[in-house]
């Protein structure tokens, strides 16, 4: 008995073993169940986990264009180059036409994903999206047998949509297990709120393709120029084949790479028959061709797109900047635009040819230099700040492969920086020479502090001043071009909107209108532009102030008694003195405001001088008033929004049409006869303007116009050094003006400035601004009905009578 119970005992244990494993391993299964369990509540149960239950929910980030006012594309915003479009669906609507996924109730999109594209990506990237929940069980298991294997590579079992979820949803790449429970999780979620084809539609415009484009659209036209509808086969299966690695399997960098994928791409849709194999061969075949890299925008008119952006801005706010995927056309006139910059960049090309600019300034000696950093460092003890122009010393110079590596370092007290110089033609190195050809240690070179790298400053060359230059049209106030400096880009300081200089004698007009309009002698005498004033040293006592002696510009000879005609045409300071003078700071001041300028004046004498600080824009526009018969409006660069076109802003009468007109007149002298005179005849039409320079040459301008347009150019340092010897407005900014507005007007037909009614036009002498007597010399002048000379001037050698004396 003993031994048949120690039998049982012995032959019970494995029994029990076996228990006790099924037990444990049920128990085990069980926890393993509740913690999994567990961990998937806790992970999904995150107040602030991101979905989408509704594809209104959709929306990503998008590309807002910019376009000129014909339409062409100038410029684009984004933070991700995008561009949302419908999706062609397999869903039939009541008459039995594909629905559009993702289009505007009541609109007929003119860019729609095929299927032939949406059928690519299916095959390439989720061959059972139609029959899964969003997890693809199967490939999953098949996915993490294949990993097990020794030295396998990895492959993965995302669906599409687990795709979206990863880069749009949970927008992390990152693999831990909380994003992955989380991202199965969302996954199935997003299949019970969406159908298929809405899920599709965001992951054809979600995905990224490299170089910086996402979405089908903006895939298609980096990669083939043109629209995704109008893809073919071949097309349609390299776009299927990047997302799988857009960098390197791009065409632009890995051809073949590019070329094999694509062919697997072709097989999959034979294998699940979205196309035929015929088909899938002879686009195998085909050699892949894809357009060249698109031309930067950024060097079309980035000025006009900084205006768009900082509208938008203002009207969105900044959050909600890169979401809005507008179109914006603005009043950019390409052909001008590009006139402008040429334009604008030669005049200075040329200045820093005559003033020695694209050398060093000096060279110094070791033990100069020693000294001279010395007062850099004293100057700024913690480095130049950035944007800050200063005159560093050279001490090395790498020519490097004359690209990369090409550059100087410079002293810059107790800093050093870096200054690029690529042996490439540019405007301080026109023949493209190699640094050491250029510069040598000790050599002092002005440069800007342009922004902060890791090794200390980088440098830009500053030797040469800058410019601007705005152009409008004067009846729309529609601004054409706009520069706004020598090599201007994107988020730079645009000078002719910002830059607040002295226009010197460009502000005469306003005076000489402000005198013409003038009533207030209790004797009713009126200026007119045949009225006399003497050229000739003037001095002022002014109240609590020393002597004020305005002179004329240098090497300008006195005339003596001048009409108010000659003396605006040859830039008399005098002359201008004298009328402020009499008529006092407020009404120029006002004059001026009438025409546009919002800048704070100030009502001083040298207010005549053009001693207030305006902005080129402001100038530009209030001589704009002129030429559009005295009404005032503000300048014009957005026309339309989206669908939305915007209205114009509103007109005043700032000056009357005659006074707007007889200030014209005069003002066409100054190309007939006056500081502009380098320009007469060269428009073919009839033309005025004004010349004006700045107390020693630091600011030189031009603001002209014809009926049909009106352009104003600005030259200057920013520093507001010396431009060079004789710089005036008249050699400095005329030319570029004049260059301009040549290539600007060519296809404008000419027209002339209307005389309105209220002008009268009478002959006079020239001598002495009176009616001409019949017979003698004459010339033709303008006045104001009812200021028109009565008195008739003395023949030659004719004695007046008046002047006769009696004896008693």
């Amino acid at each position: 008995m003993a031994k048949g119970r120690r039998h049982r005992g012995r032959a019970g244990l494995p029994g029990r073993l076996v228990r006790w494993a099924l037990l444990v391993g049920l128990g085990t299964t069980v926890l393993g169940a509740l913690l999994v369990g567990g961990m998937f509540l806790y992970y999904t149960s995150d107040p602030s986990l991101p979905t989408i239950d509704r594809v209104g929910d959709y929306r990503p980030k998008v590309t807002t264009r910019v376009l000129a006012r014909d339409g062409q594309l100038i410029g684009e915003i984004f933070e991700e180059r995008r561009t949302v479009v419908p999706l062609v669906s397999r869903d039939k609507d009541e008459r039995g036409r594909p629905r559009l996924v993702g289009a505007p109730p009541g609109t007929t999109p003119s860019v729609v994903i095929p299927r032939l594209v949406a059928d690519a990506f299916v095959a390439a990237e989720d061959a059972q999206f139609y029959e899964h929940p969003g997890l693809d069980t199967w490939s999953m298991v098949r996915a993490m047998l294949h990993n097990l294997r020794p030295g396998a590579h990895l492959h993965g079992a995302s669906t599409i949509t687990q795709q979206l979820v990863r880069t749009y949803i949970l927008r992390s790449d990152a693999r831990t297990l909380k994003r992955k429970v989380q991202e199965m999780y969302l996954a199935l979620r997003l299949e019970r709120r969406l159908s298929k084809e809405e899920i599709l539609w965001i992951y054809l415009n979600q995905i990224y393709f490299g170089h910086g484009r996402y979405g089908v659209e903006e895939a298609a036209r980096f990669y083939f120029g043109r629209s995704v509808n109008q893809l073919g086969l071949a097309e349609a299966a390299l776009l299927a084949a990047l997302p799988k690695g857009p960098e390197e399997i791009s065409p632009r960098r890995n051809p073949q790479r590019a070329k094999d994928r694509q062919r697997y791409v072709l097989s999959q849709m034979v294998r699940y028959r979205y196309t035929t194999r015929e088909a899938a061969q002879r686009a195998a075949e085909r050699p892949i061709q894809i357009v060249p890299e698109p031309a930067g925008l950024a060097a079309l008119a980035p000025e006009f797109v900084d205006e768009v952006e900082r509208y938008l801005v203002e009207r969105y706010t900044r959050e909600r900047l890169p979401y809005l995927g507008l179109e914006v056309r603005t009043s950019c006139d390409l052909a001008a635009q590009r006139a402008a910059r040429e334009a604008l960049e030669r005049g200075l090309d040329r200045l820093d040819e005559r003033n020695g600019h694209l050398g060093p300034l000096r060279h110094l000696s070791p033990p100069q230099q020693g000294a001279y950093l010395k007062e850099l460092a004293h100057a700024y003890p913690n480095g130049p700040p950035p944007g800050r122009i200063v005159e560093g010393v050279v001490q090395q110079v790498f020519d490097g492969d004359g690209l990369s590596g090409a550059g100087a370092s410079v002293a810059l007290g107790t800093a050093v920086g870096w200054l690029p110089l690529p042996a490439r033609p540019g405007r301080y190195n026109p023949k493209g020479l190699l640094p050491s050809r250029r510069f040598q240690p000790g050599d002092v070179l002005r440069v800007r502090i342009a922004s902060s790298g890791k090794d200390g400053p980088v440098l830009a060359l500053e030797n040469g001043p800058q410019g601007a230059l705005v152009a409008l049209e004067p009846e729309s106030r529609h601004v054409v071009a706009l520069v706004g400096g020598y090599g201007f880009g994107r988020g730079q300081f645009n000078r002719a909107l910002r830059a607040r200089r002295q226009p010197g004698s460009a502000f005469k007009p306003f005076v000489y209108a402000a005198a013409f309009d003038y009533r207030g002698d209790p004797d009713g005498h009126r200026y007119t532009p045949a009225t006399l004033l003497n050229d000739s040293p003037q001095v002022y006592d002014l109240p609590g102030m020393a002597p004020w002696k305005p002179q004329n510009a240098e090497r300008q000879e006195y005339l003596g008694p001048v009409r108010l005609r000659v003396a605006l045409a040859r830039s008399l300071n005098t002359v201008a003195s004298q009328l402020i003078y009499h008529i006092k700071p407020g009404p120029v001041a006002a004059m001026a405001r009438a025409a546009g300028i919002e800048s704070d004046l100030e009502e001083t004498y040298a207010l005549a001088l053009g001693a207030s600080e305006v902005t080129p824009l402001e100038l530009t526009n209030a001589y704009a008033t002129l030429a559009a018969s005295g009404r005032r409006q503000r300048p014009v660069f957005i026309l339309q929004v989206g669908s939305e076109v915007l209205a114009p802003p509103p007109a005043e009468q700032g000056l009357s049409p005659d006074l707007a007109f007889v200030v014209t007149s005069v003002l066409r002298s100054v190309i007939e006869e006056g500081t502009a005179v380098a320009a007469r005849g060269k428009l073919g039409r009839p033309a005025a303007g004004k010349t004006g320079t700045t107390n020693a040459q630091r600011d030189a301008w031009f603001v002209g116009y014809t009926p049909e347009l009106v352009a104003g150019v600005w030259v200057g340092h920013d520093d507001m050094r010396v431009l060079g010897e004789r710089e005036q407005g008249a050699r400095a900014a005329l030319p570029i003006w004049l260059e301009f507005m040549q290539r600007a007007l060519v296809h404008r037909k000419p027209s002339t400035f209307v005389q309105p009614p209220g002008v009268v036009v009478q002959r006079i002498d020239p001598r002495t601004g009176k009616l001409a007597p019949p017979g003698a010399p004459a010339v033709e002048e303008v006045f104001l009905a009812g200021t028109e000379p009565t008195e008739q001037a003395l023949l030659p050698g004719e004695s007046d009578p008046d002047t006769y004396y009696m004896h008693p």
